[in-house]
């Protein structure tokens, strides 16, 4: 009878550590889970790119140059003043455009030099373009060249990455994907099915919840990241219990509690 119990004592523990084992289907991302056939592979996926609008504390770079310049200097538009510093504070993980940049303030406004407070708020990129040129217009005779390009995408990663923090990215376009894939991945016990998006709108703060075990994440308004994004990623129940993360790991753990069962059996004997 004793031994009956101690048997099935056993077996218990091998059905919960095994049931408490990490499958492939919770960490492998872009499965087609609804089959659906656009999403096979070798298909063209479209996607939705939405139109980025700037909002408040958005940091924009903006270059100006007159017609002279551009004969003086030729079509290098680079400023080689800042170069040193920008190349030090990207090292460092700082806002290299912190400095540089001009901040989207609580009113929606940039201060351009000569031109003055600029409204931006709610604009596209090209829409503040147009705007700040025909405000210079006003002061320079000449003919303008305008360039306004966002300060970096910056967003931030918390929760179950393996290298969480605040993230400056010097592109136009960064997928959720590569914004994971610079916080160092998710960790094995992240929920990837239920990763939250927290995204700012010039009304509010919207929470999206996404699976990034679907694929057709792609298709969707939450594939691009934007500026000011945060996601964040809760663990599975599994970091809670404390059993194994894969195969090795949890037979480890059980058979470590059946020595320790064995031996305190042993000794009641």
């Amino acid at each position: 009878m004793h031994i009956q119990k101690s048997f099935l004592f056993f077996v218990l523990i091998f059905l919960i550590a095994f049931s408490s084992c990490i499958s492939n289907e919770k960490v492998t991302y872009l499965q087609n889970k609804s089959e659906d056939e656009s999403l096979e592979e070798d298909k063209l996926l479209s996607y939705h790119i939405p139109e980025y609008r700037l909002q408040f504390n958005d940091i924009i770079d903006v270059k100006v140059l007159t017609a002279e310049d551009l004969v003086k200097n030729g079509f290098n538009t680079t400023d080689d003043s800042n170069s040193s510093m920008r190349n030090s504070m990207g090292q460092g993980g700082g806002d290299i455009y912190y400095m540089t940049g001009y901040t989207v303030d609580k009113d929606g406004t940039i201060r351009i030099p000569m031109a003055g407070q600029i409204k931006v708020q709610d604009m596209t990129l090209e829409e503040a373009r147009l705007s700040i040129e025909d405000k210079l217009r006003d002061y320079v005779t000449s003919e303008l060249y305008v360039r306004v390009k966002l300060g970096g995408i910056r967003y931030t990663a918390f929760g179950e990455f393996r290298k969480p923090g605040k993230y400056v990215v010097l592109q136009d376009r960064m997928t959720i994907f590569e914004a994971i894939a610079n916080a160092g991945d998710m960790t094995v016990v992240a929920k990837r099915d239920e990763v939250m998006l927290i995204r700012q709108y010039p009304e509010g703060t919207k929470l999206h919840k996404i699976d990034l075990n679907d694929r057709s994440i792609i298709q969707s308004p939450y594939y691009f990241i934007q500026p000011n994004d945060q996601i964040y990623v809760e663990p599975m129940k599994v970091r809670e219990l404390g059993t194994g993360e894969n195969t090795a790991q949890t037979l480890a753990m059980v058979f470590s509690a059946i020595t320790a069962v064995a031996l305190i059996i042993n000794l009641s004997n």
